[in-house]
């Protein structure tokens, strides 16, 4: 059997994707394996910061359109970008390659985003960072920043800003945990649905006759987490607009779910810990999600705050 993968074509996706289908590349010695590299919009769009460019999958539509088109056959992303709607006619079969869930803080100056002084500026242009970061400090100053993880790097050590925010997995997956300052706890800044997983995408036609092949790549506790996290994301129906996260932490025996929604500033904003039977973790996303609703959620959501 041949398989093609689709994949964008950065640095990080490209090691991470490789990284995936090195594991199926030893489950399944008989397979052969082709690389297509894609680039989508997110890739194209590099001047805005993402919720200003709108829409969800950014950074996976085009490579969706190419599964759906039968050019690729398999899909490789970092679930975070995946939107909790698929397209029609394709799922995700598989999720593992767990990475550290954690955003963390990289600076040449300060120890921690609790250290920097009010006129010291941060980047990023993540709506649900700069939310929760406003809570922790409230007249923080940030920069929209976007780019690869080398070109954020680069411009961190050309002194375009006094620090960045980056999700810890991509920085761990490179092995350059040295460069980071501070982690953040789950708690202070929550990461997004999915942050840190790699998930695999493919026709749902295709899906039983490849799970043999993925066998190896899945990862239990990271299909806990993403049926969890997919689930609350689904309800809510938030879009980059809304400050939104997620994060399901396994335990032995329970799901325990940390949720967040605010407003873009963090003048409003919302937490809420949700604990259940971890064999139930659809039912346990949507139960997160009602709360989230009940204790105010959904004027975040229109905006009303």
């Amino acid at each position: 059997m041949k398989l093609k993968y689709g994949t964008r074509g950065s640095k990080l996706a490209l090691h991470q994707t490789r990284y995936a289908i090195g594991i199926l590349k030893k489950a399944s010695k008989e397979t052969e394996f082709e690389e297509v590299i894609i680039k989508t919009l997110g890739d194209k769009v590099t001047g805005l910061p993402l919720f200003k460019v709108g829409g969800q999958g950014l950074f996976i539509k085009e490579i969706e359109q190419a599964l759906l088109e039968k050019r690729i056959d398999i899909a490789v992303h970092s679930l975070k970008d995946v939107p909790s709607k698929v397209a029609d006619g394709l799922t995700i079969v598989a999720v593992g390659c767990q990475e550290d869930p954690r955003d963390c803080f990289i600076s040449k100056k300060y120890k921690s985003f609790e250290e920097m002084p009010v006129e010291a500026v941060i980047g990023t242009s993540s709506l649900r960072r700069r939310s929760q970061l406003s809570v922790l400090k409230p007249k923080a100053k940030f920069s929209d920043f976007r780019g690869n993880l080398d070109t954020r790097l680069k411009k961190l050590e050309n002194g375009e800003v006094d620090a960045i925010i980056l999700a810890a997995a991509g920085i761990s997956r490179f092995g350059w945990q040295e460069k980071i300052t501070h982690y953040f706890r789950i708690d202070d800044l929550t990461p997004a649905a999915g942050q840190g997983l790699l998930a695999i995408e493919c026709r749902k036609e295709d899906a039983d006759k490849l799970k043999p092949i993925l066998a190896e790549f899945i990862d239990e506790n990271a299909m806990l987490r993403c049926r969890a996290e997919r689930t609350f994301l689904e309800i809510l129906q938030g879009g980059c607009q809304t400050p939104m996260a997620i994060y399901a932490e396994v335990s032995k025996e329970d799901l325990i779910l940390h949720s967040f929604i605010g407003s873009p500033d963090g003048a409003d904003t919302i937490r809420n810990l949700h604990i259940g039977n971890k064999n139930k973790p659809e039912e346990l996303g949507k139960e997160a999600a009602e709360a989230i609703l009940e204790m105010g959620g959904e004027r975040l959501l229109k905006g009303e705050n």
